[in-house]
């Protein structure tokens, strides 16, 4: 069952996901080529979140053993930190999910590190503007085919794989709600978008085939063809302005010279944290 949220609970979301857009934004900061472990990202990850009374949603989700997903090169998603040192030239996915005060966000950027090929920041700014041109479709009366179809265009044209054995999905008081939000399909098809509705849309591009295979660690999925992957992600409300993206920093008043990002909007070009 499609679960459709009240204005008061689509605000609640927004609190959650400002928490994981500064904790994205945090960890693409801290990151030094040759010295950031993937282990030290999920603890500063944690010490944020905790900081504001948020709890990250992955630590213990059917096992999962950390609290963000850390994804390097040819791995897609659910890749687990540990002691790996991240190196100048990698791509890296970082996909972190918290809950504050019952309701639940999620978001994820890949980032350079130090400087990457061109062929690497293409595939990153190819999977980004995927995300943005399917929330632009994320609009009441639409269908999810009309979101997935936009993502999936976009990334073949350019030449990319679409992932096919990973989808996004719904998301409020739990983590994982109905419905999946697949990134390819057909417009026209699929559920029905109505107000109230809030998804994680998050594309999975792949440099190559769009073929993907587990590791055995049960958990990281990679590319089967070992080129690289890219993965981004926010949380959005269907409202019946447009398209509301609650995983964006909070807004910065505009005595700092910074106005804030609006509501009910999709940005004319791909913003976000991480980039």
């Amino acid at each position: 069952m499609i679960l459709r949220k009240t204005a008061a609970e689509i605000e609640k979301m927004r609190s959650a996901g400002r928490i994981v857009a500064e904790v994205l934004q945090a960890m693409t900061d801290a990151i030094v080529p040759g010295v950031t472990r993937t282990i030290d990202l999920d603890r500063l990850a944690v010490e944020i979140a905790r900081r504001h009374g948020a709890v990250p949603a992955f630590l213990g989700y059917r096992g999962y053993p950390a609290s963000i997903c850390i994804s390097v090169n040819e791995a897609v998603v659910h890749g687990i930190p540990g002691e790996r040192v991240l190196q100048t030239g990698d791509v890296v996915s970082l996909d972190f999910a918290c809950s504050l005060d019952g309701y639940f966000a999620d978001a994820a950027v890949t980032v350079p590190v130090g400087e990457v090929s061109p062929e690497a920041r293409r595939l990153m700014t190819v999977t980004r503007e995927c995300l943005y041109k399917g929330i632009a479709q994320a609009k009441a009366g639409g269908r999810l085919g009309d979101v997935a179809s936009a993502i999936q265009r976009h990334a073949e044209r350019a030449g990319f794989g679409v992932v096919r054995d990973l989808v996004g999905h719904g998301i409020g008081k739990a983590m994982h709600e109905e419905p999946q939000v697949a990134n390819f399909g057909k417009p026209g098809r699929g559920e029905r978008l109505m107000e109230g509705m809030t998804l994680a849309i998050e594309p999975m591009i792949n440099q190559g085939s769009y073929d993907v295979e587990s590791l055995p660690d049960k958990w990281t999925i990679v590319t089967a063809d070992g080129k690289l992957a890219a993965h981004f992600e926010h949380t959005v409300a269907i409202t019946r302005r447009g398209p509301d993206i609650l995983t964006l920093p909070a807004p910065v008043s505009e005595n700092n010279g910074v106005s804030a990002h609006s509501a009910g909007t999709v940005p004319a070009a791909p913003l976000g944290v991480g980039v």
